[in-house]
C-alpha cells in the first residue's frame, strides 16, 4: 500500500512505478520512478483532476515543498498533484558515479544514458497516467527543461493533457546547441554587467579572488580543485531572483588574514563547493547538452567551443589588463569532469554523449501548428537560461498558445511569484483573462 503521511496543510502520498527504460521495448529492462501526490487536507476526500509538475534541469528532482509553499498553494486549491522525480532524478532508479557502472563500461553507460530526454521522459508519463488518473488526460506545468519537456508532451501525446503550462521552458524547435550558446553568452554578460552596476565593489574583489585562484590552484575540502574557470561558473545564481544578492555575499567574505597571509577562508570555501558540485544532480552535467540534440551533428562540447567566439570571457586575458572578470552562466564544458569529484569518473562517458550522431528529433512542428491544447507560457525577459526569441519563435509556431512576456520575474518566477504566476497562466489557458 502507498504511504500517506501529513504536513501542514496536506496529505502527501508516496507513489512508485516500474516503466521501461526503452519504451521501443516495452518487455525489456524496467526502472523504477517515484512521485509524491499532494492534495489539500482538506480536500483529500474529493474527485479532483491532476496536475504533473514536471521539474527544471535536467537531472534534478522535483523541489521538495513543506506545506503549500509557492505555486502548489495556487495548484491545489483545484488539483491534486504529483511531483514526479524524472528518470535518473531524485528518488527514482538514481544515475551517477556509484551506480553507472553497473551498466558496464562508458560506452553502455552513455548508451543508458541517451535514453534520459525530454522524449522518454514524456513516455514515462503516459505509461504512468492510467496508474494515476484512472486515463484522464492531466494538467502540465513545465518548469525551463520541464517546459521543453512539455513542448515534447505537445508533439507526440497531446490526448494526455487537459492544458499545459510552461514557465520559463519554451525550447527552439530546431536549434543546435551551438546556436543556443551563441545566443547565450551575451546574455550572460548582460548579467553580470548588471550585478556590477548594483554591486560595483565586487569588481575588484572577484578579480583578486580569481588572481588567487589562477596562482594557487586550490583544492576545496571536497576535492574539488578550484580552477580560475569554475569560479567564473558560480555566475550560474545570476539567472535566479535573488542572485546577484547571493553572489555578492559569497565574495565579500572569501579571504582570511592567517600566518601565511591571506587565503580563502573556509567558510568561502564551503559555500562554493555546495554551489559547483554535482554530486547530487550528476544528470545535469551528463545530458545537459544532449537536450539540444536532434540530428545527425554531435554537440561536442558545444559550450567550450563556442566560448572561443567571446574571448571577453578568458579570464587569464581579462587579468592580464585592468577590466571586470565576467562570470560565465548555464553552461557545461569539459573541465568539469576533472575538477568535479563526482564527475571525474564519468568523463569518458560524457565525452561519448558529447559524440553521439544518432540524436532524435524531440519536437513536431507541424502537430504544434495544429495544436488543440490550450497552452499558457511565461517568457521571462532576458532570462539567462531561456533564449527569449528562442522562445517567442516557438511560441508563433503553436497553435493558440497564449504568452505572458514579463521582466518582472527572473528565470525562478513560478517559484519567488508564489501562487500569483501560475494562477495567472492557468487563467490564461481558460481565457479568463
Amino acid at each position: 500500500m502507498p504511504l500517506t503521511y501529513r504536513q501542514p496543510g496536506v496529505v502527501l502520498t508516496d507513489r512508485h512505478f516500474t516503466v521501461p527504460l526503452d519504451h521501443d521495448d516495452p518487455a525489456g529492462e524496467t526502472i523504477e520512478l517515484y512521485g509524491r501526490e499532494v492534495v489539500a487536507s482538506d480536500k483529500a476526500g474529493q474527485d479532483l483532476p491532476w496536475l504533473v509538475y514536471l521539474q527544471g534541469g535536467p537531472g534534478f528532482g522535483a523541489h521538495r515543498f513543506v506545506g503549500r509553499q509557492s505555486w502548489l498553494d495556487r495548484a491545489l486549491k483545484e488539483f491534486r498533484v504529483l511531483l514526479l522525480d524524472q528518470r535518473g532524478t531524485g528518488h527514482s532508479t538514481p544515475a551517477n558515479r556509484q551506480t553507472l557502472p553497473l551498466r558496464g563500461g562508458p560506452a553502455e553507460q552513455a548508451d543508458y544514458l541517451a535514453l534520459f530526454r525530454a522524449d522518454a521522459i514524456v513516455r514515462d508519463c503516459e505509461e504512468i497516467r492510467p496508474q494515476v488518473t484512472g486515463g484522464a488526460p492531466w494538467t502540465v506545468l513545465g518548469q525551463s527543461f520541464g517546459g521543453f519537456c512539455t513542448v515534447h508532451y505537445l508533439s507526440t501525446a497531446p490526448e494526455g493533457l487537459t492544458a499545459a503550462v510552461i514557465t520559463g521552458g519554451l525550447p527552439s524547435l530546431d536549434a543546435h546547441a551551438d546556436d543556443v550558446y551563441r545566443a547565450a553568452y551575451p546574455r550572460i554578460e548582460r548579467k553580470v554587467t548588471a550585478h556590477y552596476a548594483r554591486y560595483p565593489q565586487d569588481v575588484e574583489r572577484a578579480r583578486q579572488i580569481a588572481e588567487y585562484v589562477l596562482r594557487h590552484q586550490p583544492v576545496l575540502p571536497s576535492g574539488y580543485r578550484l580552477t580560475v574557470e569554475a569560479f567564473q561558473s558560480l555566475g550560474i545564481v545570476l539567472g535566479g531572483s535573488e542572485g546577484s544578492h547571493r553572489l555578492h555575499y559569497l565574495l565579500e567574505h572569501a579571504f582570511v588574514r592567517t600566518p601565511q597571509g591571506p587565503v580563502l577562508s573556509d567558510a568561502f570555501q564551503e559555500q562554493v563547493q555546495g554551489l559547483l558540485s554535482y554530486a547530487g544532480h550528476p544528470l545535469y552535467a551528463l545530458v545537459h547538452e544532449a537536450i539540444y540534440g536532434q540530428d545527425e551533428r554531435p554537440t561536442a562540447w558545444s559550450a567550450e567551443r563556442v566560448r572561443a567566439d567571446f574571448p571577453q570571457f578568458d579570464a587569464a586575458k581579462t587579468l592580464a589588463g585592468d577590466g571586470p572578470l565576467l562570470f560565465t552562466g548555464e553552461t557545461i564544458h569539459p573541465w568539469m569532469f576533472d575538477c568535479d569529484p563526482a564527475l571525474r569518473p564519468l568523463r569518458e562517458t560524457a565525452a561519448l554523449l558529447a559524440a553521439r550522431t544518432d540524436w532524435q528529433p524531440l519536437y513536431d512542428p507541424a502537430r504544434l501548428a495544429s495544436n488543440e491544447v490550450p497552452v499558457a507560457a511565461a517568457v521571462y525577459h532576458d532570462d539567462m537560461y531561456v533564449d527569449t526569441a528562442h522562445s517567442l519563435e516557438t511560441a508563433r509556431a503553436v497553435r493558440g498558445l497564449r504568452t505572458w512576456v514579463t521582466d518582472e520575474f527572473e528565470h525562478d518566477g513560478v517559484r519567488a511569484g508564489g501562487p500569483r504566476v501560475l494562477d495567472r497562466l492557468l487563467a490564461m489557458t481558460r481565457d479568463d483573462v
